[in-house]
Protein backbone atom coordinates (compact mmCIF):
# COMPACT_ATOMS: atom_id res chain seq x y z
CA UNK A 1 0.00 0.00 0.00
CA UNK A 2 0.48 3.09 -0.23
CA UNK A 3 -1.66 3.88 1.02
CA UNK A 4 -1.70 5.59 0.49
CA UNK A 5 0.31 7.25 0.32
CA UNK A 6 -0.93 7.70 -0.40
CA UNK A 7 0.06 15.00 -3.02
CA UNK A 8 -0.78 21.22 -4.47
CA UNK A 9 -0.41 25.26 -5.83
CA UNK A 10 -0.54 28.04 -3.68
CA UNK A 11 -1.50 31.64 -4.01
CA UNK A 12 1.32 34.22 -3.40
CA UNK A 13 0.78 36.66 -0.47
CA UNK A 14 3.12 39.87 -0.61
CA UNK A 15 2.61 43.56 0.59
CA UNK A 16 3.24 46.24 -1.40
CA UNK A 17 5.02 49.37 -1.04
CA UNK A 18 3.13 52.55 -0.05
CA UNK A 19 2.69 55.42 -2.47
CA UNK A 20 4.72 58.64 -1.52
CA UNK A 21 2.98 61.07 0.17
CA UNK A 22 2.37 64.14 -1.76
CA UNK A 23 4.34 67.31 -1.09
CA UNK A 24 2.44 70.07 1.06
CA UNK A 25 1.95 73.54 -1.17
CA UNK A 26 4.19 76.39 0.05
CA UNK A 27 2.54 79.78 -0.10
CA UNK A 28 4.96 82.69 -1.36
CA UNK A 29 3.44 86.24 -0.29
CA UNK A 30 1.66 87.93 -3.66
CA UNK A 31 2.57 85.12 -5.99
CA UNK A 32 0.67 82.19 -5.92
CA UNK A 33 2.64 78.63 -6.32
CA UNK A 34 0.61 76.19 -8.08
CA UNK A 35 0.75 72.99 -6.15
CA UNK A 36 2.85 70.09 -7.35
CA UNK A 37 1.93 66.50 -7.37
CA UNK A 38 4.46 63.12 -7.19
CA UNK A 39 3.21 60.54 -9.31
CA UNK A 40 1.42 57.90 -7.83
CA UNK A 41 4.43 55.61 -7.59
CA UNK A 42 3.25 52.19 -9.80
CA UNK A 43 2.71 49.38 -7.79
CA UNK A 44 5.07 46.99 -6.54
CA UNK A 45 5.29 43.59 -7.63
CA UNK A 46 4.00 41.33 -4.21
CA UNK A 47 6.72 39.79 -3.14
CA UNK A 48 6.78 36.17 -3.73
CA UNK A 49 5.90 33.76 -0.09
CA UNK A 50 7.45 30.25 -0.34
CA UNK A 51 5.65 27.35 -1.07
CA UNK A 52 3.56 25.48 1.64
CA UNK A 53 1.73 22.30 2.48
CA UNK A 54 -1.79 23.44 1.44
CA UNK A 55 -3.50 22.61 5.12
CA UNK A 56 -6.64 21.97 3.26
CA UNK A 57 -5.62 18.54 1.56
CA UNK A 58 -3.52 17.84 4.54
CA UNK A 59 -6.80 17.35 6.45
CA UNK A 60 -8.77 14.97 3.49
CA UNK A 61 -5.94 12.82 3.81
CA UNK A 62 -6.03 12.64 7.83
CA UNK A 63 -9.97 11.89 7.35
CA UNK A 64 -9.26 9.69 4.78
CA UNK A 65 -6.61 7.56 6.92
CA UNK A 66 -9.22 7.66 9.89
CA UNK A 67 -12.33 6.10 7.56
CA UNK A 68 -9.44 3.49 6.23
CA UNK A 69 -9.57 2.25 9.65
CA UNK A 70 -12.66 2.27 10.61
CA UNK A 71 -14.00 0.41 7.41
CA UNK A 72 -11.42 -2.40 7.96
CA UNK A 73 -12.64 -2.73 11.35
CA UNK A 74 -16.37 -2.32 11.62
CA UNK A 75 -17.33 -3.05 8.10
CA UNK A 76 -20.09 -0.99 7.57
CA UNK A 77 -20.56 -0.62 3.90
CA UNK A 78 -22.40 2.87 4.15
CA UNK A 79 -18.85 4.05 4.95
CA UNK A 80 -17.75 3.46 1.40
CA UNK A 81 -20.44 5.86 0.40
CA UNK A 82 -19.75 8.73 2.78
CA UNK A 83 -16.51 9.61 2.31
CA UNK A 84 -15.04 7.50 -0.72
CA UNK A 85 -10.91 7.59 0.88
CA UNK A 86 -9.27 5.53 -1.57
CA UNK A 87 -10.35 8.32 -4.60
CA UNK A 88 -9.70 11.52 -2.51
CA UNK A 89 -5.91 9.96 -1.60
CA UNK A 90 -5.54 8.77 -5.11
CA UNK A 91 -6.45 12.73 -6.31
CA UNK A 92 -4.56 14.21 -3.64
CA UNK A 93 -1.09 11.72 -4.73
CA UNK A 94 -2.12 12.88 -8.38
CA UNK A 95 -2.14 16.76 -7.41
CA UNK A 96 1.17 16.62 -5.68
CA UNK A 97 2.29 14.43 -8.55
CA UNK A 98 1.87 17.31 -11.14
CA UNK A 99 3.50 19.79 -8.92
CA UNK A 100 6.79 17.63 -8.78
CA UNK A 101 6.56 16.90 -12.52
CA UNK A 102 8.33 20.66 -13.03
CA UNK A 103 11.04 18.90 -12.34
CA UNK A 104 12.62 16.04 -15.01
CA UNK A 105 10.23 13.01 -14.96
CA UNK A 106 12.88 10.44 -14.75
CA UNK A 107 14.05 12.27 -11.27
CA UNK A 108 10.32 12.88 -9.98
CA UNK A 109 9.26 9.06 -10.33
CA UNK A 110 12.75 7.73 -8.52
CA UNK A 111 11.93 9.86 -5.85
CA UNK A 112 8.78 8.54 -5.48
CA UNK A 113 9.34 4.76 -5.90
CA UNK A 114 12.67 5.47 -3.17
CA UNK A 115 10.60 7.38 -0.76
CA UNK A 116 8.08 4.15 -1.33
CA UNK A 117 10.04 1.14 -0.81
CA UNK A 118 11.98 0.84 2.21
CA UNK A 119 8.41 1.47 4.51
CA UNK A 120 7.45 -1.34 2.33
CA UNK A 121 10.67 -3.65 2.59
CA UNK A 122 10.51 -3.24 6.79
CA UNK A 123 6.71 -4.43 6.72
CA UNK A 124 7.04 -7.26 4.13
CA UNK A 125 9.90 -8.43 6.50
CA UNK A 126 7.95 -8.77 9.21
CA UNK A 127 4.97 -10.31 7.77
CA UNK A 128 7.18 -12.97 5.70
CA UNK A 129 8.60 -13.65 8.76
CA UNK A 130 5.17 -14.41 10.32
CA UNK A 131 3.93 -16.58 7.48
CA UNK A 132 7.57 -18.33 7.40
CA UNK A 133 7.56 -19.21 10.87
CA UNK A 134 3.97 -20.40 10.49
CA UNK A 135 4.50 -22.95 8.07
CA UNK A 136 3.87 -21.36 4.95
CA UNK A 137 5.11 -22.64 1.82
CA UNK A 138 4.71 -20.51 -1.36
CA UNK A 139 5.30 -23.37 -3.67
CA UNK A 140 2.28 -25.75 -1.89
CA UNK A 141 -0.99 -25.45 -2.60
CA UNK A 142 -1.16 -22.65 -5.34
CA UNK A 143 -2.39 -23.16 -9.09
CA UNK A 144 1.74 -21.32 -10.83
CA UNK A 145 4.25 -23.43 -10.66
CA UNK A 146 6.71 -23.52 -7.70
CA UNK A 147 9.45 -21.36 -9.51
CA UNK A 148 6.87 -18.66 -10.59
CA UNK A 149 5.24 -19.00 -7.03
CA UNK A 150 8.66 -17.75 -5.61
CA UNK A 151 9.15 -15.10 -8.44
CA UNK A 152 5.89 -13.77 -7.20
CA UNK A 153 7.52 -13.24 -3.88
CA UNK A 154 9.50 -10.00 -5.87
CA UNK A 155 5.98 -8.07 -4.92
CA UNK A 156 6.77 -7.78 -1.20
CA UNK A 157 10.24 -5.98 -2.75
CA UNK A 158 8.75 -4.25 -5.76
CA UNK A 159 4.36 -3.62 -5.85
CA UNK A 160 4.52 -4.48 -9.60
CA UNK A 161 1.46 -6.72 -9.02
CA UNK A 162 -0.07 -9.49 -6.31
CA UNK A 163 1.66 -10.72 -3.77
CA UNK A 164 1.55 -14.35 -2.79
CA UNK A 165 0.09 -15.07 0.81
CA UNK A 166 -1.90 -18.14 2.21
CA UNK A 167 -5.54 -17.95 2.93
CA UNK A 168 -5.45 -19.94 5.91
CA UNK A 169 -2.28 -19.83 8.54
CA UNK A 170 -1.92 -20.88 12.15
CA UNK A 171 -5.64 -21.93 13.54
CA UNK A 172 -8.57 -20.06 14.61
CA UNK A 173 -7.26 -20.72 18.49
CA UNK A 174 -3.87 -18.85 17.84
CA UNK A 175 -2.87 -15.58 18.80
CA UNK A 176 -3.98 -14.30 15.96
CA UNK A 177 -6.84 -15.52 13.67
CA UNK A 178 -6.48 -17.72 10.99
CA UNK A 179 -7.10 -15.27 7.87
CA UNK A 180 -4.67 -12.82 9.04
CA UNK A 181 -2.09 -12.52 6.38
CA UNK A 182 -5.52 -12.24 4.02
CA UNK A 183 -5.42 -9.01 5.85
CA UNK A 184 -2.23 -8.01 6.17
CA UNK A 185 -1.65 -8.07 3.06
CA UNK A 186 -4.38 -7.19 1.55
CA UNK A 187 -3.75 -3.93 1.85
CA UNK A 188 -0.76 -3.53 -1.11
CA UNK A 189 -3.12 -3.57 -3.66
CA UNK A 190 -3.30 0.48 -2.62
CA UNK A 191 0.58 0.34 -3.39
CA UNK A 192 0.49 -1.62 -6.33
CA UNK A 193 -1.70 0.99 -8.19
CA UNK A 194 0.15 3.97 -6.34
CA UNK A 195 2.96 2.74 -8.15
CA UNK A 196 1.74 2.30 -11.67
CA UNK A 197 0.11 5.48 -11.55
CA UNK A 198 3.55 7.03 -10.69
CA UNK A 199 5.01 5.80 -13.57
CA UNK A 200 2.15 6.14 -15.55
CA UNK A 201 2.29 10.00 -14.42
CA UNK A 202 4.32 12.17 -17.43
CA UNK A 203 2.86 10.38 -20.11
CA UNK A 204 -1.03 10.99 -18.31
CA UNK A 205 0.18 14.70 -17.54
CA UNK A 206 1.50 15.37 -21.09
CA UNK A 207 -2.09 13.70 -22.44
CA UNK A 208 -4.10 15.83 -20.01
CA UNK A 209 -2.30 19.00 -21.01
CA UNK A 210 -3.32 18.35 -24.62
CA UNK A 211 -6.55 17.09 -24.23
CA UNK A 212 -7.84 17.14 -20.66
CA UNK A 213 -11.64 16.49 -20.88
CA UNK A 214 -10.77 13.20 -22.97
CA UNK A 215 -7.77 12.62 -20.84
CA UNK A 216 -10.02 13.16 -17.43
CA UNK A 217 -13.26 10.85 -18.79
CA UNK A 218 -11.17 8.09 -20.60
CA UNK A 219 -11.25 6.50 -16.96
CA UNK A 220 -14.59 6.67 -16.37
CA UNK A 221 -15.06 5.00 -19.76
CA UNK A 222 -12.33 2.26 -19.53
CA UNK A 223 -14.14 1.21 -15.93
CA UNK A 224 -17.53 1.11 -17.79
CA UNK A 225 -15.84 -1.47 -20.01
CA UNK A 226 -13.16 -3.74 -17.53
CA UNK A 227 -15.59 -3.04 -14.20
CA UNK A 228 -19.16 -4.53 -15.76
CA UNK A 229 -17.81 -7.52 -17.02
CA UNK A 230 -18.13 -6.27 -20.57
CA UNK A 231 -14.35 -7.48 -21.41
CA UNK A 232 -13.02 -9.38 -18.73
CA UNK A 233 -9.29 -9.17 -17.99
CA UNK A 234 -8.61 -12.45 -15.99
CA UNK A 235 -6.24 -13.11 -12.41
CA UNK A 236 -4.15 -10.26 -11.12
CA UNK A 237 -3.94 -8.72 -14.75
CA UNK A 238 -7.36 -7.93 -14.32
CA UNK A 239 -7.62 -6.80 -11.30
CA UNK A 240 -4.76 -4.21 -11.91
CA UNK A 241 -6.87 -3.06 -14.67
CA UNK A 242 -9.27 -2.13 -13.11
CA UNK A 243 -7.92 -0.65 -10.08
CA UNK A 244 -6.62 1.69 -12.69
CA UNK A 245 -8.89 2.11 -14.40
CA UNK A 246 -11.54 2.77 -11.26
CA UNK A 247 -9.16 5.30 -9.72
CA UNK A 248 -7.88 7.10 -12.84
CA UNK A 249 -10.17 9.71 -12.74
CA UNK A 250 -9.72 10.82 -9.03
CA UNK A 251 -5.99 10.64 -10.37
CA UNK A 252 -6.02 12.93 -13.12
CA UNK A 253 -8.60 15.26 -11.00
CA UNK A 254 -5.39 15.94 -9.31
CA UNK A 255 -3.33 16.91 -12.49
CA UNK A 256 -6.65 19.24 -12.99
CA UNK A 257 -6.59 20.99 -9.33
CA UNK A 258 -3.17 21.45 -9.86
CA UNK A 259 -3.28 23.12 -13.12
CA UNK A 260 -6.03 25.51 -12.20
CA UNK A 261 -8.56 23.60 -14.68
CA UNK A 262 -11.42 23.13 -11.47
CA UNK A 263 -11.31 27.13 -10.89
CA UNK A 264 -12.65 28.06 -14.67
CA UNK A 265 -15.42 25.53 -14.83
CA UNK A 266 -18.22 27.61 -12.70
CA UNK A 267 -18.69 26.42 -9.23
CA UNK A 268 -22.49 25.54 -10.16
CA UNK A 269 -21.80 23.94 -12.88
CA UNK A 270 -19.59 21.86 -11.69
CA UNK A 271 -21.47 20.68 -8.58
CA UNK A 272 -24.56 20.09 -10.52
CA UNK A 273 -22.49 17.76 -13.17
CA UNK A 274 -21.15 15.82 -10.44
CA UNK A 275 -23.76 15.22 -8.54
CA UNK A 276 -25.44 13.79 -11.53
CA UNK A 277 -22.38 11.71 -11.98
CA UNK A 278 -22.60 10.76 -8.33
CA UNK A 279 -26.18 9.89 -9.08
CA UNK A 280 -26.03 7.73 -11.64
CA UNK A 281 -23.10 5.87 -9.13
CA UNK A 282 -25.52 5.39 -6.55
CA UNK A 283 -28.13 4.05 -9.30
CA UNK A 284 -26.24 1.84 -10.90
CA UNK A 285 -25.21 0.23 -7.31
CA UNK A 286 -28.69 0.11 -6.38
CA UNK A 287 -29.30 -2.67 -9.01
CA UNK A 288 -25.80 -4.42 -9.04
CA UNK A 289 -25.11 -4.59 -5.19
CA UNK A 290 -22.62 -7.10 -4.11
CA UNK A 291 -22.42 -9.98 -0.92
CA UNK A 292 -22.12 -6.96 1.38
CA UNK A 293 -24.96 -4.87 -0.14
CA UNK A 294 -23.70 -1.04 -0.71
CA UNK A 295 -20.40 -1.73 -0.19
CA UNK A 296 -19.01 0.68 -3.51
CA UNK A 297 -15.85 -1.67 -3.02
CA UNK A 298 -17.12 -4.29 -5.03
CA UNK A 299 -19.28 -2.48 -7.63
CA UNK A 300 -16.54 -0.65 -9.29
CA UNK A 301 -18.53 1.64 -12.36
CA UNK A 302 -20.23 2.63 -8.98
CA UNK A 303 -17.28 3.22 -7.16
CA UNK A 304 -15.92 5.17 -10.25
CA UNK A 305 -18.38 7.45 -10.39
CA UNK A 306 -19.26 8.59 -6.57
CA UNK A 307 -15.33 8.98 -5.97
CA UNK A 308 -14.82 11.01 -9.37
CA UNK A 309 -18.18 13.23 -8.35
CA UNK A 310 -17.24 13.76 -4.65
CA UNK A 311 -13.36 14.70 -5.67
CA UNK A 312 -14.59 17.38 -7.69
CA UNK A 313 -16.79 18.62 -4.96
CA UNK A 314 -13.72 18.64 -2.45
CA UNK A 315 -11.69 20.05 -4.75
CA UNK A 316 -13.71 22.69 -6.51
CA UNK A 317 -14.24 24.38 -2.83
CA UNK A 318 -10.56 23.59 -1.69
CA UNK A 319 -9.48 26.76 0.48
CA UNK A 320 -5.78 26.05 0.16
CA UNK A 321 -5.33 26.42 3.94
CA UNK A 322 -1.79 27.38 4.99
CA UNK A 323 -2.98 27.46 8.65
CA UNK A 324 -6.09 24.98 9.92
CA UNK A 325 -8.56 27.77 10.70
CA UNK A 326 -10.74 28.09 13.91
CA UNK A 327 -11.51 25.08 15.83
CA UNK A 328 -9.71 22.78 13.38
CA UNK A 329 -6.45 24.47 14.75
CA UNK A 330 -6.33 21.90 17.36
CA UNK A 331 -5.72 18.98 15.60
CA UNK A 332 -2.67 20.64 13.28
CA UNK A 333 -0.29 18.02 14.94
CA UNK A 334 -2.25 15.23 14.46
CA UNK A 335 -3.05 16.39 10.93
CA UNK A 336 0.85 16.56 10.60
CA UNK A 337 1.49 13.38 12.15
CA UNK A 338 -0.67 11.40 9.72
CA UNK A 339 0.60 12.91 6.84
CA UNK A 340 4.19 12.48 7.70
CA UNK A 341 3.33 8.69 8.40
CA UNK A 342 0.31 8.01 5.76
CA UNK A 343 2.53 4.88 4.66
CA UNK A 344 3.18 3.64 8.12
CA UNK A 345 -0.52 4.11 8.73
CA UNK A 346 -1.36 2.59 6.40
CA UNK A 347 0.91 -0.11 5.82
CA UNK A 348 0.62 -1.49 9.11
CA UNK A 349 -3.02 -1.00 10.23
CA UNK A 350 -4.60 -3.81 9.39
CA UNK A 351 -2.45 -6.32 11.37
CA UNK A 352 -2.78 -4.14 14.21
CA UNK A 353 -6.45 -4.24 14.39
CA UNK A 354 -6.04 -7.36 14.58
CA UNK A 355 -3.79 -7.34 17.48
CA UNK A 356 -6.15 -5.73 19.31
CA UNK A 357 -8.24 -9.02 19.75
CA UNK A 358 -5.18 -11.33 21.76
CA UNK A 359 -5.41 -8.09 24.22
CA UNK A 360 -8.63 -7.35 24.37
CA UNK A 361 -9.59 -10.92 25.17
CA UNK A 362 -7.09 -10.97 28.33
CA UNK A 363 -10.06 -8.52 29.72
CA UNK A 364 -12.48 -12.06 29.70
CA UNK A 365 -9.64 -13.43 32.61
CA UNK A 366 -10.48 -10.23 35.45
CA UNK A 367 -12.29 -11.43 38.09
CA UNK A 368 -15.33 -8.52 37.67
CA UNK A 369 -15.93 -11.34 34.15
CA UNK A 370 -17.52 -13.86 36.17
CA UNK A 371 -20.83 -11.97 35.98
CA UNK A 372 -22.46 -12.81 32.57
CA UNK A 373 -23.40 -9.09 32.41
CA UNK A 374 -19.79 -8.00 32.30
CA UNK A 375 -19.58 -10.41 29.59
CA UNK A 376 -22.23 -9.70 27.24
CA UNK A 377 -21.12 -5.82 27.86
CA UNK A 378 -17.71 -6.49 26.63
CA UNK A 379 -19.50 -8.79 24.07
CA UNK A 380 -21.24 -6.22 22.56
CA UNK A 381 -18.58 -3.32 22.80
CA UNK A 382 -15.84 -5.18 21.65
CA UNK A 383 -15.28 -3.15 18.12
CA UNK A 384 -15.77 -0.26 20.16
CA UNK A 385 -12.91 -1.27 22.08
CA UNK A 386 -11.11 -2.37 19.73
CA UNK A 387 -10.88 0.82 17.70
CA UNK A 388 -10.09 3.16 20.83
CA UNK A 389 -7.05 0.22 21.02
CA UNK A 390 -5.78 0.01 17.83
CA UNK A 391 -4.74 4.11 17.49
CA UNK A 392 -2.09 3.32 20.54
CA UNK A 393 -0.87 0.10 18.59
CA UNK A 394 -0.31 2.67 15.41
CA UNK A 395 1.32 4.97 17.55
CA UNK A 396 3.71 2.65 18.63
CA UNK A 397 4.09 1.64 15.13
CA UNK A 398 4.83 4.94 14.19
CA UNK A 399 7.67 5.60 16.80
CA UNK A 400 9.12 1.63 15.78
CA UNK A 401 8.94 2.08 12.72
CA UNK A 402 7.78 5.30 11.02
CA UNK A 403 11.02 7.20 11.02
CA UNK A 404 11.80 4.71 7.64
CA UNK A 405 9.63 7.40 5.81
CA UNK A 406 12.53 9.89 6.66
CA UNK A 407 15.38 8.12 5.69
CA UNK A 408 13.60 7.19 2.45
CA UNK A 409 13.35 11.00 1.68
CA UNK A 410 16.36 11.65 2.78
CA UNK A 411 15.74 13.42 6.27
CA UNK A 412 17.61 12.78 9.55
CA UNK A 413 14.95 10.29 11.34
CA UNK A 414 11.88 11.63 13.40
CA UNK A 415 10.39 10.06 16.19
CA UNK A 416 6.96 12.06 16.48
CA UNK A 417 7.02 14.34 13.48
CA UNK A 418 4.04 16.31 14.58
CA UNK A 419 5.30 19.50 13.65
CA UNK A 420 6.23 20.84 16.92
CA UNK A 421 9.26 22.75 17.61
CA UNK A 422 11.57 21.50 20.16
CA UNK A 423 11.98 23.36 23.57
CA UNK A 424 14.81 25.18 24.20
CA UNK A 425 16.35 24.30 27.34
CA UNK A 426 16.08 27.67 29.40
CA UNK A 427 19.60 28.36 30.80
CA UNK A 428 19.97 28.49 34.64
CA UNK A 429 19.17 32.33 36.37
CA UNK A 430 22.48 34.28 37.60
CA UNK A 431 23.28 34.30 41.07
CA UNK A 432 23.12 37.82 42.31
CA UNK A 433 26.46 39.08 44.08
CA UNK A 434 26.28 41.16 47.29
Amino acid sequence: MSQGTPQQSHPQYGYGVPTPPEPMAVPVPETRVPETRVPDAPPAAAAPKKPGRDRYLDLLRSIALVRVVAYHLFGWAWLTVLFPSMGVMFALAGSLMARSLKRPAWGVIRGRVRRLLPPLWVFSAVVLTLMFAGGWNPTKNTEDGPVWALVELFNYIVPIGAPPFPWSIGSQSGVLEDTWAVQAAGVLWYLRAYLWFVIASPLLLWAFRRAPWPTLLAPLALTAVVGTGVVKIPGETGNAVTDFAVYGGCWVLGFAHHEGMLTRIPRYVAVSASSLVMAFGLWWASNHLGPDGWDLNDIPLSQATWSFGFVVILLIYSPSWQELPGRLAKWDRLVTLSNNRAVTIYLWHNLLIMATVPILDLLYNLPLMENERAVAALDSTYLIWMFFLVWPLIALAVLAVGWVEDLAAKRSPRLWPDGSKPRKPTPPSRRRHA
